[in-house]
């Protein structure tokens, strides 16, 4: 049975994010990465990760299905 999630505010994700007191950045304390990196006292902003490259989604043929309906 699949799940259903009925509370708007876990949808919105302004609570997973506080401005570090050292350097101002935005942290978002889903990355432990940024979290400890913002730990360290006299640290700079952290330089945001290059986004991956995704390759192209190879091209699909289109299956068309046809139904009839049998008469009982």
């Amino acid at each position: 049975m699949p799940g259903v999630l009925n509370r708007d505010d876990l949808i919105r994700s302004d609570g997973h994010f506080y401005n570090c007191p050292s350097c101002g950045q935005r942290v978002d304390q889903r990355d432990l990465r940024q979290v400890f990196y913002h730990e360290e006292p006299g640290h700079e902003p952290l330089e945001p990760e290059p986004e991956p490259e995704q390759e192209p989604e190879p091209e699909r043929e289109a299956t068309i299905l046809k139904f009839t309906r049998s008469s009982k």
